[in-house]
């Protein structure tokens, strides 16, 4: 079972930047692809972005096409999104999810952190 850490979260203003980080321990040698979803307040759940473990075809959501971008460091076996051009309808709690290859179902999802864009 692959266990999942966020942190990176915080506070910023309008056209500011942060950088989210989601470490993978446990059994990370079957996953395919490592994704970023995010939920704001009286919202559903949406996708962010995602990558394979490998680093190749990075996948964004047309909203933050062009000002977040995600990576992923095999070594540290850790994600990254990086977030430029950060806008108030970006708050929300981010939460980092494993594809494990052959399976259809995000699973597991890491506990979450929280972005607030203050306008």
């Amino acid at each position: 079972q692959v266990q999942l850490v966020e942190s990176g979260g915080g506070l910023v203003q309008t056209g500011g930047s942060l950088r989210l980080s989601c470490a993978a321990s446990g059994r990370a040698f079957n996953i395919g692809r490592m994704g970023w979803f995010r939920q704001a307040p009286g919202k559903e759940r949406e996708f962010v972005a995602s990558v394979t473990w490998s680093g190749t075809t990075p996948d964004y959501a047309n909203s933050v096409k062009g000002r977040f971008t995600i990576s992923i460091d095999n070594a540290k076996n850790t994600v990254y999104l990086q977030m430029n051009s950060l806008k108030p309808e970006d708050t929300a709690a981010y939460y980092c999810a494993v594809l494990i290859s052959g399976y259809s179902k995000w699973s597991p999802w890491g506990q979450g952190t929280q972005v607030t864009v203050s306008s």
